[in-house]
């Protein structure tokens, strides 16, 4: 019974810690995709492979959204011309390289900031090598899903959303999620992005997008936050603290406990708290970039863009420089 009280009592502080932040993030990302037309910074995003990359990976602070919801901007990003490199960079960065995930990471990790700015630099390093390695493919639609392929075609150096779908008369027939108002007309809805200039209809899809994302994300974290207190109260101490204090080892199983527990990037740092006084430095850092690039949840909505092979060397890719970043750090720092 008391092991039960003290997992409890860890469960409940971090749901309270965590929350907060959580409730923020939503907001946030609710306001930007209900008011911010992401067309406009389309408009301005270079073409280029590399510099795609590098842009791609920083959008993250323009669209804060977590990995539960990067997908579905990263694949609104393909649909509007933009190049592989830049969906691929937003889609492994933007968890981690927006201003709600700094500071959340910040107020825990604020006695070490090493751990801040280092989980920031190298994310945004691998999302980046990661996006320029995909660039090398000047065809995105051998990489990507067959329905969306088909939508695509080659125009100079990059891939764009076919001119023929756009010329179609009938916007049922165009990409994107539509609703039917009472008068019968057709508005686009866009993944939570209400195209529509009535500020009725923007507040609505403000708050019902607010509602959608913490039913799903506040389950992801009761779940998350369940998984670490059952852990660090019912796993045997001498367990996880020979596991924890391998430089090689420590690094591993937190890599592969990122990958099963897929917690929300905006709360992911409250979550390893609780493994800071029995597993390295390093390791800690390994959970906070490779998390919300691999989040197992997301899997099925990858698949919506990418075929499975791809998301399979999107993973690997990840872990190896994952890997070798922290284990770097650990030896050299």
């Amino acid at each position: 019974m008391g092991q039960l009280q003290d997992a409890f009592t860890i469960f409940l502080s971090l749901l309270v810690e965590a929350f907060p932040f959580l409730l923020l993030g939503v907001m946030l990302s609710s306001l930007l995709l209900s008011f911010i037309n992401e067309e406009k910074l389309v408009e301005i995003v270079p073409r280029h492979p590399i510099l795609g990359s590098l842009v791609g990976s920083m959008m993250g602070f323009f669209f804060p959204v977590c990995e539960c919801g990067n997908v579905p901007v990263a694949r609104r990003f393909l649909l509007q011309g933009l190049p592989t490199s830049v969906a691929v960079g937003f889609l492994l960065a933007a968890p981690t390289l927006n201003p709600i995930v700094i500071w959340s990471t910040w107020i825990v990790f604020r006695e070490q900031p090493e751990i801040v700015w280092l989980r920031v630099l190298f994310s945004w390093l691998i999302a980046t090598i990661i996006a320029c390695v995909f660039s090398i493919q000047k065809d995105a639609r051998p990489m990507l899903h067959n329905s969306l392929a088909k939508r695509m075609t080659i125009k100079g150096n990059y891939t764009r959303f076919s001119q023929k779908v756009k010329r179609v008369n009938s916007s049922l027939l165009q990409g994107g999620n539509f609703l039917v108002g009472d008068s019968g007309k057709i508005a686009k809805f866009d993944q939570g992005l209400l195209r529509s200039k009535n500020l009725s209809s923007l507040v609505f899809s403000f708050f019902e997008n607010i509602n959608q994302e913490l039913r799903e994300l506040g389950g992801v974290l009761v779940v998350g936050s369940a998984i670490a207190a059952s852990i660090q109260v019912f796993v045997p101490r001498d367990f996880i603290v020979n596991l924890g204090q391998g430089t090689i080892s420590s690094i591993l199983a937190m890599m592969l406990l990122a990958a099963v527990v897929s917690i929300c990037s905006t709360v992911d740092s409250f979550f390893v708290l609780s493994f800071a006084a029995t597993f390295t430095s390093s390791s800690l850092l390994a959970f906070l970039v490779f998390g919300p690039m691999i989040d197992l949840k997301a899997v099925g909505l990858m698949l919506s863009i990418f075929k499975p092979r791809i998301i399979f060397y999107l993973f690997v890719l990840a872990a190896q420089l994952t890997f070798m970043f922290t284990l770097a750090y650990a030896y050299f720092f």
